[in-house]
């Protein structure tokens, strides 16, 4: 769940020329990564992930070039429930005492529109990397009216198997098949010089 995702819409924006690529920071007040999944044909059961870290790589002149790397603890997970976040941080499913760390690293950017693209990337979990699709949006790019700096918004959707990452188990009964909904805000990195 690594968001993944936003560079190639940032790439979707480009307007002028700049030499070299810009690097882009997640606002993680304002990132969320939403998942939901069917449990036993009754209900749609979900949870969050918010206030995590992330960073882009914009090359405005050559978007395919761009990349996005987002990071997050597997115990920052939000159910609502104390007993299935137990149970979801255990070995039957993230493992998260020995894999702390859920990651995203795109390995390729595909812009698909004038603010669409599929950003294909690395997901880790419980140990586990498998590649994973991102369709993603870019929502809006400008100067951010308080901040008075450069910013994106973009939302982003997936979906993954549980199965693929070592954490099946209840499947098919609880859906394995989870469904990913990201939107976050980026803003351009000041400390950096780019």
């Amino acid at each position: 769940m690594k968001s993944f995702l936003f560079a190639a819409a940032v790439a979707a924006m480009a307007t002028g020329a700049h030499a070299a690529s810009e690097t882009y920071v997640l606002d993680a007040s304002h990132s969320q990564i939403v998942f939901n999944y069917n449990h036993l044909g009754y209900s749609t059961t979900y949870g969050m992930f918010s206030g995590f870290e992330g960073e882009i790589q914009f090359d405005q002149d050559n978007p395919a070039a761009s990349s996005v790397t987002v990071s997050m603890p597997a115990k920052s997970m939000l159910t609502g429930w104390e007993e299935r976040f137990a149970h979801f941080m255990s070995g039957d499913f993230f493992g998260a005492d020995e894999n702390e760390l859920i990651t995203f690293a795109s390995t390729a950017i595909e812009v698909t529109g004038d603010n669409t693209a599929k950003i294909t990337g690395d997901l880790t979990m419980n140990g586990v990397t498998k590649p994973v699709v991102l369709d993603a949006k870019l929502n809006q790019a400008g100067e951010h009216p308080m901040a008075k700096q450069p910013w994106a918004g973009f939302d982003a959707t997936a979906t993954v198997k549980r199965s693929d990452f070592d954490m099946g188990m209840f499947a098919p009964y609880v859906s394995d098949e989870v469904q990913i909904m990201i939107s976050v805000e980026a803003m351009k990195d000041q400390k950096s010089g780019s």
